[in-house]
Formats: C-alpha cells, structure tokens, sequence
C-alpha cells in the first residue's frame, strides 16, 4: 500500500470525528438554548 493511502485513511478518520463531534456539540447547545427559552 503507498503511504498517501494512510494519509488519506487517516485525513479521512479525523474529518468524520470533527464533523460528529461539531454535529455533537450543536445539539447540546440547541437542547441547552430550548431549555433556557431562548430557542423557538
């Protein structure tokens, strides 16, 4: 396997836990916002 593969691999890897942990993270705010009255 070259090693631009693993890069890749690994690029790939990090991307899907940011994006999760940023769609985590608005949720909770989103439920925090609801909870104070601040979100319709």
């Amino acid at each position: 396997m070259p090693p631009w593969t693993r890069r890749l691999g690994w690029m790939a890897v990090i991307w899907t836990a940011s994006v999760l942990a940023l769609g985590v993270f608005a949720m909770l705010m989103h439920l925090l916002m609801a909870a104070a009255g601040m979100a319709g």
